[in-house]
């Protein structure tokens, strides 16, 4: 028997986010060759950027290109509307232009529903009859699930969590990113542009007053945003993805703020679990591949 020669399965992966692209290979459930680079400013040079990883990764015979990008995706039609912190990927065909140039099929998918389609798939929601999912980086992203349906909306602005309003007309995503409140913290009290988040945390482990105010805060209204979140939808799961999620005592602190809030609320009867994302940082990649998957096979 003649032997037929084996299909090339890989793709390649990218997370469009605020600040960095991460990137990487995806082949049966693995994902290799991971990467990022600084967002670029302008969508010609994000183009470019990205015909140029195809043609380094040209080698493995890429089956297609598979995207997880912030805003309201219509995942049909291939248009990214809503805003997000990369303001030039939005309202045209992104899609089918990105198709045109790499010559691969292309897929897009909102940031946080791929980390959700990820810890549904094969995480700590894979179990769960309904769950939520605050994905947190430069912006906050949300996703809705009942059992592994995502809740996407009539105009596909489902789980937009980052829009909700907090406090005196700013965001969840301005109050709860450490990414802006870095920014601000830096701006403030004279730290260069380069300051992170991962920065201010360590500043507030090492007992800056000024910086564990922010964290707290930081903590203050997730809480109450995840609050807002369960007592409108009753989900068994809530999952926190994003750096932040990294954090060993994540959970714990969040948890003690949710409790006291239900408490307060006379909400005890609300019953919850909240866990961070299984995959971390590798979420929205292995999401974005699931999807590749779902609508093109592999």
């Amino acid at each position: 028997m003649r032997n037929r020669k084996k299909k090339n399965m890989t793709l390649l992966v990218c997370d469009l986010g605020g600040t960095t692209v991460k990137f990487g290979l995806y082949d049966k459930g693995r994902l290799f060759n991971k990467s990022s680079f600084r967002t670029p400013t302008t969508w010609e040079e994000m183009k470019s950027t990205i015909l140029n990883l195809k043609d380094h990764f040209s080698y493995r015979g890429l089956k297609g290109v598979a995207l997880s990008c912030p805003g309201a995706v219509d995942t049909k039609k291939g248009i990214i509307y809503g805003r997000s912190a990369i303001p030039y990927i939005h309202r045209f065909p992104i899609q089918d232009e990105l198709s045109a140039l790499l010559e691969l099929p292309v897929t897009i998918e909102n940031d946080a529903n791929c980390a959700a389609l990820a810890e549904l798939n094969l995480g700590v929601a894979r179990n769960a009859s309904s769950s939520v999912f605050f994905i947190i980086g430069t912006g906050v992203g949300g996703a809705i699930a009942q059992g592994r349906n995502l809740l996407r909306g009539e105009d596909h602005f489902g789980g937009e969590f980052g829009c909700m309003i907090l406090r005196d007309g700013l965001s969840m995503s301005k109050l709860v990113s450490p990414v802006r409140r870095a920014r601000l913290f830096a701006q403030q009290y004279g730290y260069p542009d380069s300051f992170s988040g991962k920065e201010l945390f360590t500043l507030a482990e090492f007992g800056d007053k000024r910086a564990l105010e922010v964290i707290t805060e930081i903590y203050d209204y997730l809480a109450i945003g995840i609050y807002n979140v369960l007592v409108a939808t009753n989900p068994e799961l809530v999952v926190i993805g994003g750096g932040i999620s990294a954090r060993t005592d994540l959970i714990e602190q969040i948890q003690q703020r949710l409790d006291a809030l239900l408490v307060k609320t006379k909400m005890e009867d609300l019953t919850y679990r909240i866990e961070a994302c299984e995959f971390r940082n590798d979420a929205n990649l292995l999401g974005a591949a699931s999807h590749f998957v779902e609508r093109y096979g592999m």
